[in-house]
């Protein structure tokens, strides 16, 4: 995945963002707290139009944040109506909110398999360690892929306020 472009955001009222580039936020400090974060939450939208948000663990891999679970759950039936989605880290004071679509990915391969595993290493302690057989096959069992299109974030806001877009 190709770095995004990042440019100041536009807020009603200002809001005290600078209107010059300078200070804004590198993509590559935005990556460290995804690869980092232990819980990412996900809103996604029922198909009567109410919002659900829900905590998900997962591991941010190549530019995309990869989860699994049950193809039955209120978010994964959301996501087959609407895939256009929110994900954020749960820090709100230095925020990282991105804007993308999520679906079912399918069998990813052995080698990215035995990479998505490596990288939900940091859940070993919490008990949750899954095996790369797991996502194989047609449906890939349940392993979903999201695919940011833009993100807003700020470590210490306004001044480095920053936009990403993201090429599609």
């Amino acid at each position: 995945m190709t770095t995004p472009t990042a440019t100041r955001p536009q807020f009603p009222g200002g809001y005290g963002v600078p209107a010059t580039t300078e200070g804004m936020l590198d993509w590559n400090q935005i990556e460290e707290r995804l690869v980092a974060a232990p819980v990412y939450w996900m809103a996604t939208v029922r198909p009567d139009g109410r919002p659900h948000a829900v905590p998900r663990w997962g591991v941010w891999l190549e530019g995309r944040l990869w989860y699994d679970g049950s193809p039955e759950t209120v978010n994964a039936r959301n996501l087959r109506h609407e895939p256009r989605c929110v994900v954020h880290l749960e820090n709100g004071t230095e925020a990282v909110i991105i804007e993308g679509e999520a679906s079912v990915n399918g069998d990813p391969g052995p080698e990215f398999r035995a990479r998505l595993a490596g990288a939900f290493a940091k859940y070993h302690d919490m008990g949750y360690a899954p095996a790369p057989e797991g996502w194989e096959g047609d449906n890939g069992a349940g392993l979903f892929v999201f695919t940011p299109h833009k993100a807003l974030a700020w470590f210490s806001f306004p001044t480095d306020a920053t936009r990403f877009s993201f090429s599609r």
